[in-house]
């Protein structure tokens, strides 16, 4: 039932060349720093990465894709990644640009098990390229399929020897679907703590959906931009 691992590179050792991933976070908030370092060091390639987000340029995922580790990337929003752009107009990369609820729901539909679901967004412009769209009750709705990731990768404030997970604020927005969704889950945390010392009451992600767990170190937790109103 212990499933705690020494560290990140413990966490990672059997992700090889060619594994899909799926990255917890929210911009750079709650994103899983130590074992994205970790994956760095290993120098896997051809990887597929599932995130909301591809990083900036020195950080997160574009750690990553400076050292031309992913294959495809996958995810809802990319702009603050100049050598994800390169990558993209030159075809070094894949790139899947969805939605970012269907991207959540895709992650969703993957912890409970359904194959697919069905969505309005993106009806009628170019994520509808090449999906069955189907009519309910005068409506159309495109058919998603529910991600299928080899392992997951979320970063949580506390853990216990268990992995049931507590994730704090804006980190909390991915990570649980995240989570849920691959066949091996790791997780990162700031706190670790005995089984049973975490108030149940207040669990995000229980433990079972959880494989391997860490007490992680030396988070920089980055935000991508600060912008304040001046004094009057």
């Amino acid at each position: 039932m212990n499933k705690v691992v020494q560290n990140a590179d413990e966490a990672i050792k059997d992700i090889q060349d060619g594994a899909v991933l799926m990255l917890g976070g929210f911009g750079l908030c709650g994103i899983p720093e130590n074992c994205i370092t970790a994956l760095v060091k290993k120098e896997v390639k051809n990887l597929t990465c599932i995130s909301n987000n591809a990083g900036v340029d020195d950080f997160g995922i574009g750690l990553l894709l400076q050292k031309r580790q992913l294959k495809k990337m996958i995810a809802s929003y990319v702009g603050e990644n100049s050598e994800f752009e390169r990558q993209l107009l030159s075809g070094e990369l894949e790139v899947e640009l969805i939605p970012q609820g269907t991207l959540a729901t895709r992650c969703l539909a993957a912890g409970y098990g359904f194959p697919v679901f069905y969505t309005p967004a993106g009806v009628g412009t170019e994520v509808a390229q090449g999906k069955e769209v189907r009519n309910f009750n005068g409506k159309d709705y495109l058919m998603e399929y529910a991600f299928d990731a080899d392992f997951s990768i979320v970063k949580a404030w506390m853990g216990d020897t268990h992995g049931n997970l507590i994730f704090k604020e804006t980190a909390r927005n991915f990570n649980p679907l995240v989570a849920m969704a691959g066949r091996i889950t790791i997780a990162e945390v700031e706190k670790l703590f005995p089984a049973g010392q975490l108030d149940p009451n207040i669990i995000h992600t229980p433990g079972i959906y959880v494989h391997r767990i860490f007490q992680g170190s030396n988070y920089e937790k980055r935000i991508e931009q600060r912008t304040v109103r001046k004094r009057k």
